[in-house]
């Protein structure tokens, strides 16, 4: 098939496009051009700027792509004009999503009143009935991510790629991704304790139990370019996620085994845990979500085991730290001091 990827040059697009062109699909990448990305051979680039899709709606049909894969998909807005620019073209579009659609992220983040949600989550569990980041929030989310706009959010982006009878649409909701090139640097803080020679690492009880599903970026994807394969997958929705979600508890201690870290992971108290440590939200919330549609309906499997996956990880961490370190939220002198107390 000859597939069409908007966001192929991020974090997830370039292994959207190397597992797709093993697949034997002729892959276009749409993109502004801005990024140092060398695409594989063979792939056709075509440069313009997705959040004004509606001006290179010729171009692109003249490219004439039958299935097309947003993974920078950011609002109901862009939603509805990516639908407009290929009704008529393609005849199926697969776009990325996210668990922050589930009323389950709404309760972590203290924004949904009511219970806990059960877990783990289905594609048919409860959606959020508001808004899960605020202006400020996103914002700071536009300074990584730059695809991002003002009205982020994935529920209406998800109305609008569903609802469309011309046009049927398949959407992945990713878990938290991490991986070689992870721009929020998900393994940093624990890895550069580790690497300081801290001799002891601390949590709060609650985080320290806390479960989120995580996907390896390879993994991920896999996942994407199987779905943009299978016309199976067309008008359906799935889960992406590891089989095992781990506590962040858990978390530590593979990351420990993998670095040959000797010190002590120590959990306290939330109330004699330093400010620094303690994130926002109830933790008796998990997010852990189970992947079973997408292994049952299309035969996903994760193709990068799960230590190789680390380890790859935890190099590149390593080789590539972030430009900003917030000495802030290294104070070890307040972790020295409630350790001892």
């Amino acid at each position: 098939m000859r597939v069409l990827v908007i966001g192929g040059t991020g974090f997830i697009g370039p292994h959207v496009v190397t597992a797709l062109r093993a697949r034997g699909h002729d892959v276009g990448v749409f993109h502004r051009g801005t990024r140092d990305a060398a695409l594989p051979a063979g792939v056709a680039s075509l440069i313009g700027d997705r959040r004004r899709i509606a001006e290179h709606r010729d171009a692109l049909a003249a490219w004439a792509p039958e299935v097309v894969v947003d993974l920078i998909l950011s609002s109901g807005r862009q939603a509805e004009a990516l639908m407009a620019a290929f009704r008529g073209v393609a005849r199926r579009v697969v776009a990325a999503s996210s668990m922050d659609v589930y009323r389950a992220c709404g309760v972590l983040h203290g924004l949904e009143a009511g219970g806990l949600e059960p877990v783990p989550l289905t594609e048919t569990s409860a959606l959020r009935t508001g808004a899960v980041y605020p202006p400020a929030s996103i914002k700071m989310l536009q300074s990584v991510f730059a695809w991002l706009d003002d009205d982020y959010d994935k529920i209406p982006a998800e109305r609008a790629v569903r609802g469309d009878p011309a046009l049927p649409g398949t959407v992945l909701r990713l878990p938290m991704v991490y991986g070689p090139g992870d721009p929020l640097h998900r393994f940093f803080a624990l890895l550069k304790r580790m690497d300081d020679g801290r001799p002891a690492i601390l949590y709060a009880d609650d985080f320290a139990r806390w479960r989120g599903s995580k996907g390896y970026v390879e993994n991920v994807g896999q996942a994407i370019a199987l779905a943009a394969s299978d016309e199976r997958a067309a008008g359906r929705v799935y889960n992406v996620a590891e089989p095992e979600t781990r506590t962040e508890l858990e978390w530590a201690e593979r990351v420990a085994e993998a670095t040959g870290w000797r010190g002590r992971l120590v959990t306290l108290p939330r109330e004699r845990t330093p400010a620094h440590l303690l994130l926002p939200g109830n933790a008796a919330q998990h997010w852990m979500a189970s992947s079973r549609r997408i292994r049952d309906e299309i035969g996903y499997r994760e193709g990068v085991p799960f230590d190789e996956g680390l380890r790859r990880t935890i190099h590149w961490e390593r080789a590539h730290p972030p430009a900003t370190i917030d000495p802030r939220q290294f104070d070890y002198a307040a972790e020295d001091q409630a350790l001892a107390s």
